[in-house]
Order: C-alpha cells, then structure tokens, then sequence
C-alpha cells in the first residue's frame, strides 16, 4: 500500500467527484443570469422540505445568520437569556449576542451534547429559550429537553448546523422547536462552495417573517414591510446544493460505514470512549458529519496521528464557550461544567469525508491498531 497522507479534510473532492455536473450547473444559471432569489433556490428549498419533513425551509448565506435572523423574527430582548451548550461553536454564542440576548452554557451529557440535567440547573427567570447544537451529526436528547422547555415555558430554536440527516425518534434535526438551522459550509455533511445556510421551521408566521428579514424585509412585490438585512443564499450554491443533496444517502451511508470501522477497531482499547452508529432503534440516528471520540491521552494519540500523516482536529480549538473572553459571562454560578472540562482535555476528530478511498481507510485503521497495540505493551 502506498498511502502518503490522509487529510482530515479534502476540499477538492467535493468538486472533482461530480465535476462535469457542476460544471453544467455552472454554465446554465450563468448563461441564464440567475443568480439572486430565482427557481433553483425555490427546487432547493422545497427538496430540503421533502428530505427533513419540515414544513419550511428559507435559504440563507451561511448557518450564523440563520441563527441571528430566526431570533431576530422571534424578538429577542437584552435581558432574555438563551441556554447553549458548552460543547459548540462560537458561532452559536455569537449568534444570541448579536440578536440581542445573552447566552448562558450548561453542561454535556456523556456523548458530548446538551445535557437536560444541567439545562435544569442553569434556568433563571430571565431564560427565553433553549437551544440544542445538534452535533456531530447526532441529536441531543430531545424528548428530556423538550419536557424541560414544556415545564418551563421556554422555546426550543435549534442550532442544527450539523444536524442534516440527523433524527431523533424519527423527527429530523430543527423540527423540534420553533425553528431549527443548517449550514453549508464546504466541510458539512452538504457543502456548498463558498459559505449557505438555511432556516427550517413548521410555524408559517415565522417562515413569512424569516423571508422578508433575508430581503430587507420586502415582500413578493418588492414593497419593504419590515426591518431586514441582506442574508440571501446565492442561486448558483443552491443549484450546487441541489446536486449534493441528491447524493446525500450515499453520502451517509457512507460516513455511517467509516465510523463503524473505527468504532471496530477503537472498541477494543480502555484508551478510547467512541460515539455509537445508532440504527434509530434506540431514537437516535446519527449521521456522523464529524467522527469525534475522547482519548486518554491525547498529544501522544495526535502526536502518533501526525507521523503517520494522518489528519485531526480538536474541535473549537480545544476551548469551551465559557472560556473565550467574549463569552466569559456565559459560564453560570449554578454549574460546575465538569463534563466539559473532561471532555475539551480529551476530545479529538479522526478524517471521516467522501474524498477517503478504501486504501486511505485501511491505512488509518492499521495505524490505530498498532497504535493500541504499542500502547499495550
């Protein structure tokens, strides 16, 4: 075998696997000038609708101002408090500030998702609102959430960034609450070139708001009947989106395949807590858009990976929310994070995209057995 190098990433592959029907995407909506707010973004939106079994779904330009603008329509207020999960990106802290409102971190449960437990902790009487990253491509636990959220009077808004194809008890990832979002930042489970997003939601007040607020706040007719912004999804990405999506099973499956080959071989080591390729038999059902475990030690395991040439990632840079120094008010007296901490010293992603051949596969796999092997000895 002759494997050099097996990037945690390959941008390239997106393109190249289905280069001449993108090359045809590209000349036909240039050659018909199509580029803002035309029919491919409508196929897109509707496809997405079919897919999720969501009722709507308005394309934005990237998952953060899905974010800002689904709570922008719901009428954020200063004092309102939004519970987010220690385990996220900055991107979903950022997204409650700049829609006016304060982020408050709670706790992670043992998959490294939003802990109902410590949602309970953390309420105060200024909590509006919950909001779940759904991770990873897996759900949180939604029906302890949602019971949470009932008894409480708040909203449930998802940050489904990396949520697509991901289900729990059957409902997909941002049709729990009032309204869920997804990005499409190259490296998701469906990347488009550049930066897109998208707002799903059942509440149709919500959806006519959310269209408007990406246009200005105009109508159909070009009337503005609201306070907007620019925050359209580009035409041509969603023509390109359109493609992705048609392949998306495969894309799963496929993902599903690598972590099931990891979980066999790092299943046999103490060294290692791994996530489960759940069959949505037990409520879950993951889709793995990033496969992320805890090790023991993880310099030497990264330090080891780096010879091989072999790529990771410690996700968010290895900090909780809590710890940024623009968000150092997100941390509540009311917890302890201890979950987080043990998580953020232990947490790496191993590569896991379409652009991995069954020899860059079996290459990684042979360097995490001898991996344990030596560790073993």
């Amino acid at each position: 075998m002759s494997v050099s190098k097996v990037q945690f990433f390959d941008y390239p592959s997106i393109y190249l696997r289905h280069k001449s029907e993108f090359n045809a995407i590209f000349e036909d909506v240039c050659s018909r000038g199509a580029f803002i707010l035309q029919k491919d973004l409508k196929e897109f939106e509707s496809a997405m609708q079919d897919f999720t079994g969501i009722k709507h779904v308005i394309g934005v330009n990237d998952g953060t101002n899905a974010m800002i603008v689904g709570m922008n329509c719901i009428g954020m207020k200063d004092e309102d408090e939004v519970i987010i999960s220690g385990h996220t990106y900055i991107a979903t802290a950022a997204a409650v500030k700049l829609a006016g409102a304060k982020p408050v971190c709670a706790d992670i449960d043992q998959r490294g998702l939003l802990c109902a437990h410590s949602i309970a902790k953390v309420i105060t009487p200024a909590t509006r609102a919950i909001m779940p990253t759904q991770l990873n491509g897996e759900c949180c636990n939604m029906s302890e959430i949602a019971e949470i959220a009932s008894k409480n009077d708040l909203m449930i808004i998802e940050d489904s960034a990396q949520g697509l194809g991901a289900r729990f008890s059957g409902v997909h990832a941002g049709g729990f609450g009032k309204f869920g979002t997804l990005s499409f930042y190259p490296a998701k489970l469906i990347g488009c070139f550049g930066d897109g997003g998208a707002i799903l939601t059942n509440d149709d007040d919500l959806y006519e708001q959310a269209v408007a607020y990406r246009d200005h706040g105009r109508s159909d007719n070009g009337t503005v009947k609201a306070l907007g912004t620019n925050a359209r999804l580009d035409n041509l990405q969603a023509a390109f989106l359109s493609l992705r999506l048609r392949n998306f099973d495969e894309d799963m499956s496929r993902r599903r395949e690598i972590a099931k080959y990891y979980n066999a071989i790092l299943g046999k080591s103490s060294l290692f807590r791994i996530p489960k390729v759940s069959d949505g038999n037990d409520d879950y059902y993951n889709v793995f858009q990033n496969y992320e475990i805890e090790v023991s030690n993880r310099e030497d395991f990264q330090a080891y990976l780096n010879k091989a040439q072999i790529g990771s990632l410690i996700q968010w840079g290895g900090v909780p929310i809590y710890k940024i120094p623009s968000f150092e008010d997100a941390r509540s007296s009311a917890e302890t994070y201890d979950k987080t901490e043990q998580f953020f010293d232990r947490c790496i992603m191993l590569p896991i995209h379409m652009g991995m051949t069954d020899e860059h596969l079996e290459y990684v796999g042979k360097v995490l057995t001898r991996y344990i092997e030596e560790r073993a000895a």
